[in-house]
């Protein structure tokens, strides 16, 4: 089953540039990608692709030396996290919102003072950082998140908003 999240966050920012490069223990190498992406290939069939000037942090939270978690401060990665064998999920962390998953394709930008969340297929729970309660989008839905407290809206994505940020990632 193939899945995409899509999850935007606008904020503003200079890219970090390589990932792996930060993290070199993580077991993350670069690979060539089309123009104004980079994609990182790491341990366990991890695959990331980043939008040019993307700003994010890989992080190894149970410490056993992969990628379980990035940490999206701007711009967008799209990411193929397959499914563990231990049942946990993998995770986008932005200044507002979670969005996890076990075993999916996914995306996620970041640009401002709001995170959107797109599925393709599958299903995708998403939440806020500070505050209670979720939504799971199913394919075609898609949420966005502010640091508000109001309900999360789940809705259903016109075409033209998908296509502008896969197209950003090299996708479609």
């Amino acid at each position: 089953m193939r899945t995409f999240l899509l999850a935007a966050v606008f904020a503003s920012g200079a890219g970090l540039g390589a990932a792996s490069a930060q993290q070199p223990g993580l077991g993350c190498t670069a690979q060539p990608s089309v123009a104004g992406t980079q994609t990182l290939r790491c341990g366990g069939g991890l695959t990331i692709v980043s939008e040019s000037g993307a700003q994010f942090t890989l992080l190894d939270r149970d410490r056993n030396g992969h990628v379980d978690a990035i940490d999206l401060q701007s711009k967008a990665v799209f990411v193929d996290a397959p499914k563990k064998k231990t049942g946990t999920s993998f995770e986008v962390m932005t200044p507002q919102a979670i969005a996890a998953v076990r075993g999916t394709k996914w995306a996620v930008d970041a640009e401002g003072a709001k995170t959107s969340v797109f599925v393709d297929t599958g299903r995708v729970a998403v939440r806020r950082v500070a505050a209670p309660g979720q939504v799971v989008l199913g394919p075609g839905e898609g949420v966005d998140v502010d640091a508000g407290t109001a309900p999360l809206e789940v809705k259903h994505w016109p075409a033209p908003r998908v296509a502008a940020l896969m197209a950003r990632l090299g996708r479609r």
